[in-house]
């Protein structure tokens, strides 16, 4: 997350030079980051049977990414509350959703019928 967040923010830092390659729009070099953040992101989502596992994971690099291109264009203040509030989520939300939600935990619906159900 470390290395997204500081690469981001290098290239985010970069297109703000005027003498960087001519002239480069900032914006168009951010797009690029969050496409190709996007695809790293992907990457790490995977799916075992009927579970879903990285999707916060995928959220996290995104975030990452984003916080570097905050600091890159110099929104110190908002990198900073964005930071707390990241942490907030990752930590103090996991206990609360498993309290609330402890019944579903493992929850499986089953609706077709399985193969030694079905009769011949």
């Amino acid at each position: 997350m470390a290395l997204i967040s500081a690469g981001s923010c290098m290239f985010t830092g970069l297109g703000l030079i005027p003498d960087f390659g001519g002239k480069v729009d900032p914006t168009r070099l951010a797009s690029q980051v969050v496409t190709g953040v996007g695809f790293l992101g992907a990457g790490s989502i995977l799916r075992q049977g009927e579970l879903v596992r990285g999707l916060t994971t995928a959220a996290s690099i995104w975030v990452a990414a984003s916080l570097g291109m905050a600091v890159g264009f110099r929104y110190y203040g908002l990198a900073i509350l964005l930071t707390v509030a990241v942490v907030i989520v990752l930590f103090a939300l996991k206990p609360l959703e498993e309290r609330l939600f402890r019944r579903r935990r493992f929850h499986r619906r089953e609706t077709d019928p399985q193969p030694d159900e079905i009769p011949e």
